[in-house]
C-alpha cells in the first residue's frame, strides 16, 4: 500500500509540476504589452497627427469682423469690466482704451497680478487674441478666472469692439485673398465689376439660370 501511495502520489506531484511549467511557459509567450497610448492604433493615422486645421490669421479675422455680435459677446465680460471712457475698476479693470496700452499698467491704479505686470509688452491685437483664449494660459498666474472664448470669430468680434472703445488702432493687413467684411457674393459667372459699379452677371452665367416650366402667366384682368 506505501508503495502503491507513493507511486500515486508521484504522479500527482509530476501532473501539478508540468501544469505549473506549461501555466508558466505560456504567460511568457502570450502575455500582451501594454500600450503606450491607450485606444486601438487605426491604420493611415500618422500617429502625430495633429487636432485639426491651423487656426485663421487674427489679421484675417478682424478683416471680416462684426463689432456689433463683439459688443454682444462682450456682455459675459461686463460682470467684471466696465467699458466707458472713465468708467469705475470693478473686479476687473475699467476696458476703455485698452487696445494698444501697456500689459498691467495704467487703469487708475488698478491692482495687477505680477504675472500680468512681468508679462511685458502691449496689447495687440495678437496679444489679445491668445489672452481671450485662454487668460491663464496666456498669463499664468493672473488673477483672472474667466475661461476663455473659444471661438476665434467671437474673440475676434470681441477684439474689434473693444478697439472701437477708445483706441481705433489701424487693423493689420489681412493675408493676400483673405475676404473681409464688405465683401460682396457675385453670382456664378459674373464678370468683373469696373470700380463704382456692380457685378453683371455674364452672358454663360445667364443662360445657366433655367425659367421654371410651371411659371403661372399673368392672370388677366
Amino acid at each position: 500500500m506505501d508503495s502503491r501511495t507513493n507511486t500515486i502520489a508521484g504522479w500527482t506531484l509530476g501532473a501539478c509540476a508540468a501544469a505549473l511549467a506549461l501555466t508558466i511557459a505560456g504567460s511568457t509567450l502570450f502575455t500582451a504589452e501594454k500600450p503606450e497610448k491607450a485606444g486601438y492604433p487605426v491604420e493611415g493615422v500618422a500617429a502625430d497627427a495633429g487636432g485639426g486645421e491651423a487656426e485663421e490669421p487674427i489679421a484675417n479675422l478682424l478683416a471680416k469682423a462684426d463689432a456689433a455680435h463683439g459688443a454682444e459677446v462682450f456682455k459675459k465680460c461686463a460682470a467684471c469690466h466696465t467699458i466707458n471712457q472713465g468708467g469705475a475698476n470693478g473686479i476687473g479693470p475699467n476696458l476703455w482704451g485698452t487696445v494698444g496700452e501697456a500689459k498691467g499698467q495704467g487703469k487708475g491704479g488698478f491692482a495687477f497680478s505680477d504675472a500680468l505686470k512681468g508679462k511685458g509688452g502691449a496689447w495687440d491685437f495678437e496679444a489679445l487674441n491668445q489672452w481671450l483664449a485662454s487668460p491663464r494660459k496666456y498669463v499664468p498666474g493672473t488673477k483672472m478666472t474667466f475661461a476663455g472664448l473659444s471661438s476665434a470669430k467671437d474673440r475676434a468680434d470681441v477684439i474689434l469692439y473693444l478697439n472701437q472703445q477708445g483706441s481705433n488702432l489701424p487693423l493689420p493687413a489681412p493675408q493676400a485673398g483673405a475676404p473681409t467684411a464688405t465683401d460682396a457674393k457675385a453670382p456664378p459667372g459674373a464678370a468683373p465689376a469696373a470700380p463704382g459699379e456692380e457685378a453683371k452677371p455674364s452672358a454663360e452665367g445667364l443662360s445657366n439660370v433655367a425659367t421654371p416650366a410651371n411659371a403661372a402667366a399673368p392672370a388677366e384682368k
